[in-house]
């Protein structure tokens, strides 16, 4: 019955043509239906913060290299990763990221509550050589993110395409992203100041790499590794809400 039901669709162009816009339907309904209630499961977060030039130049860096590849962003709401890891992931925790990297293998550690766990030292002396710190560890050498200048000078441009997909940066970040990326990683410059007011004082203002005065790869790469977790509290607020 069933083979000469497909025998008998598959014979009628017509019927077959109507068949795949049937199923093409139920399928794009199933995925865009979700959508229009995106704001009822997306929380809010109001100390949200926006990655500044350095760290989503670093993020770039992350990509580039495939680091995505090995580590998730990803916290799961199952206990042993909560445990391990802190708490699970929220919706509202990648809504400024493009792409997003959340994840699905972990060659590496979870890396969603990177951000304070070690030092600047520990995270470069960890790119250069994996080994001299986690002696197990799998992970590639990174050394010549020391070694190779950032290229800062069209951080305005990187901005300016996030902020064309939805990331809410304004006229005075995108023209001054170059120096603020300086200025985030030479705090006694006078670029500095210009950084916290357009990004909060609660941003990360040091020397990354452990090298003032030259702006290097591997600046970018800890300081936003640094960041990871931290852009907003919403998942510890409601992690202690749900103790009480």
């Amino acid at each position: 019955m069933r083979e000469f039901f497909h025998r008998k669709l598959e014979r009628s162009a017509i019927g077959f043509v109507l068949a795949i816009i049937g199923v093409s339907a139920i399928g794009g309904f199933v995925e865009i239906a979700p959508l229009f209630t995106i704001h009822e499961t997306v929380e809010e977060a109001p100390d949200m913060r926006l990655y500044t030039p350095l760290e989503l130049a670093g993020r770039n860096i992350y990509i580039r290299e495939g680091c995505y590849a090995c580590h998730s962003q990803m916290i799961r709401t199952l206990r042993d990763e909560v445990e391990r890891y802190g708490p699970y992931s929220l919706a509202v925790e990648s809504k400024n990221d493009h792409p997003m990297l959340w994840g699905s293998k972990r060659t590496g550690p979870d890396i969603a509550r990177l951000g304070g766990k070690y030092s600047d030292a520990w995270h470069v002396a960890h790119l250069i050589n994996p080994r001299d710190v986690v002696p197990q560890s799998v992970m590639p050498k990174y050394g010549w993110l020391m070694r190779d200048e950032l290229k800062a000078d069209d951080l305005d441009k990187h901005l300016a395409a996030q902020r064309a997909v939805g990331v809410p940066y304004s006229d005075a970040m995108i023209a001054n992203a170059s120096a603020d990326a300086y200025g985030q990683a030479s705090p006694d410059s006078p670029y500095a100041s210009g950084v916290t007011e357009r990004y909060g004082e609660a941003t990360n203002m040091r020397a990354f790499d452990g090298e003032p005065g030259r702006l290097t790869e591997m600046d970018a790469v800890v300081a936003y590794l640094q960041v990871l977790g931290r852009l907003t509290d919403a998942a510890h607020r409601q992690t202690a809400a749900a103790g009480k």
